[in-house]
């Protein structure tokens, strides 16, 4: 049977952990009822320093500062996604752009992701989808995860979907059929962080943290955070581990390698808690962390759940995908947020387009 083709798509990720700009190239097909995808090609466009610590800073600037960041970060999207485009020689039908977040406060109706989608629908020519997660916040929801929706529809031979990224994230079926997620712990986060005073980028394959030793004091802080006992919908930002979880470590005469390795196993116990509370017998992994051996292992010692981790064009790129779906829902003015997910008072059509 031939499949017919829907639409090609751009989609751009860049998350917290400020690995850089994920930009993937895919096609998305009807097949009967279901949507089939496949990822042309994909890249990440890492960030100058001065862009790095720009949106590092970023929460702290001025309103006139962060909406100039706004546009010459927009730009920056923009023309990186031009140079991926003549390089592949893709001609997709839409881009869409997830946008770096500064802000994510939905108890106070306040989220701000900022890489102008004008800009980006300027520099390109192309129809641009961004400010995903708006509308859900002003309808009372957490603005977040909004990658549920495809784990559901494009990956729905999983039990689960676990994302290990800047935060770590799950989604799944309940009994009734209805999509449930929410942010679980930080994770590159905070690993970034430390690897970076330690002088690398990231901990590679959790090098680092394993010449640390888990300190009991500061584990049992972190695991007794309020965040951890709450049901969800729920979700996680930078002020979360400003407030909580650095706080902790800078009360603490503590080496960077311990403080990496109280990490990880914060980590693993919180994300293997819920695979156990689910009794998910097939994960699918995603996301840098997926590439962390130390930390995949230290899952695999909490928890029964078969951890699949994909081939690397779904770890790497499977958010940015995942974007490009909810970009195609949008254009197609379906839903492509669920109330389910969020807690808003609504399912709703999330994305302003360029």
């Amino acid at each position: 049977m031939i499949k017919k083709t829907v639409k090609k798509a751009i989609g751009v990720m860049s998350g917290t952990s400020l690995d850089g700009i994920d930009i993937i190239a895919c096609s998305f097909y009807q097949n009967k009822d279901k949507i089939e995808f496949e990822i042309n090609a994909g890249t990440t466009v890492k960030y100058s320093n001065t862009m790095y610590d720009k949106l590092l800073l970023s929460s702290g600037m001025t309103g006139y500062e962060l909406a100039k960041l706004n546009i010459i970060y927009g730009r920056e999207i923009g023309n990186a996604i031009n140079e991926f485009i003549e390089k592949e020689k893709f001609s997709p039908d839409f881009i869409a752009s997830h946008g770096y977040t500064v802000f994510h406060q939905p108890k106070n109706r306040l989220t701000l992701q900022i890489g102008s989608g004008a800009e980006i629908s300027a520099i390109t020519k192309i129809k641009t989808v961004c400010d995903f997660r708006t509308i859900d916040v002003a309808l009372g929801g957490q603005g977040a995860p909004l990658v549920p929706i495809g784990d559901k529809l494009l990956f729905g031979e999983y039990e689960s979907c676990l994302n290990l990224g800047g935060f770590a994230n799950i989604s799944y079926d309940n009994k009734m059929g209805e999509r449930i997620a929410f942010d679980i712990c930080p994770v590159n986060f905070i690993l970034n962080y430390f690897s970076n005073k330690l002088g690398f980028d990231f901990d590679n394959n959790g090098n680092s943290g394993r010449k640390g030793k888990v300190n009991k004091y500061i584990l049992d802080k972190l695991n007794s955070i309020d965040f951890y006992q709450q049901n969800g919908p729920k979700s996680l930002g930078r002020e979360f581990v400003e407030d909580n979880i650095f706080n902790v470590f800078n009360a603490a005469d503590i080496s960077m390698y311990d403080a990496l390795r109280t990490s990880y196993e914060h980590i693993a116990i919180q994300l293997s808690s819920i695979l156990n509370t689910l009794n998910n017998k097939k994960v699918l992994v995603t996301g840098g962390g997926a590439y962390n051996n130390f930390l995949i292992e230290l899952i695999e010692k909490y928890t029964k759940a078969v951890i699949v981790v994909p081939n690397s064009d779904i770890v790497d790129y499977k958010e940015a995908l995942i974007f490009a779906f909810l970009g195609l829902l949008r254009i197609d003015d379906k839903i492509n947020c669920l109330k389910s997910v969020t807690g808003a008072v609504s399912n709703n059509i999330g994305g302003c387009i360029y």
